[in-house]
């Protein structure tokens, strides 16, 4: 079935009020790191809704500590890290598979009263939706769904299977993208629509953690020369990690 790019530009843009409507409750879930579930549920809800079949789990069901990419998890319960994935079966397979992905976890807000308008109430301001994680990237995951929602529109059915996944822990670990592999979610290609400046990219930056610990040398004040400050030690260690990741970034 061939389908005319301006047709699905109109189904698009027919459906857009809709899809503002739905990132702006979106972006009403306060998803901190740990605060995610409330949002994910809503979402399985919503996906089940469309008629897909929802697959909810937390990252402390899946097995995946072994894995390489896995990362160190600290400061968070992954009994309460909520992952979403929504199958869309096609019922004769004969194109090729894709999973639709993106991160619903945010970044902390900083000073609130630098805001001009509350994070976590989206606001369109100037022909452009404000709030925390409306661009990084819950505008992305709805248009995975709106995208989805047009081709129907449409009248059009994916040819192949298309998986739907909505994870956690991208601001930090990249676990929660690693467990829908772990849970065996494969495909012949993935998308992930964060905000690349419409440009395609094959890859990104990853994450390195690890702790650094220094020890000084007490001394009294009156032979200062004798000793040494940890605080001092650490300024070039800090610029050697500073231009470590540049070296990093200009990399990649």
């Amino acid at each position: 079935m061939s389908i005319e790019p301006s047709a699905i530009a109109t189904a698009v843009e027919d459906n857009f009020a809709a899809q503002i409507e739905w990132l702006t409750k979106l972006v009403g879930f306060p998803t901190l790191r740990g605060q995610e579930s409330p949002c994910q549920d809503w979402l399985a809800r919503d996906f089940a809704a469309r008629g897909w079949s929802v697959d909810r789990y937390c990252l402390a069901d899946v097995d995946m500590a072994h894995l390489s990419g896995f990362s160190p998890v600290m400061d968070t319960d992954y009994a309460r890290a909520v992952q979403v994935v929504a199958t869309i079966r096609s019922p004769e397979p004969r194109g090729r598979s894709l999973i639709l992905q993106g991160h619903v976890d945010v970044v902390p807000t900083g000073p609130i009263e630098m805001w001009q308008s509350p994070p976590f109430s989206a606001t369109v301001r100037d022909g452009r939706l404000h709030g925390r994680g409306a661009g990084d990237m819950k505008a992305g995951v709805s248009a995975m769904v709106f995208a989805l929602a047009a081709l129907r529109h449409l009248g059009c059915e994916p040819a192949s299977d298309v998986y739907v996944e909505t994870v956690t822990e991208e601001e930090c670990t990249g676990n929660g993208a690693l467990s829908t592999l772990a849970r065996g979610y494969l495909a012949d290609a993935c998308l992930i629509p964060e905000p690349t400046g419409q440009r395609i990219l094959r890859g990104t930056v990853g994450v390195m953690w690890f702790r650094l610990k220094l020890r000084g040398r007490p001394v009294h004040v009156s032979r200062s020369e004798e000793g040494t400050n940890a605080i001092v030690s650490a300024f070039g260690l800090i610029e050697a990690i500073r231009q470590f990741t540049k070296t990093l970034n200009e990399r990649a």
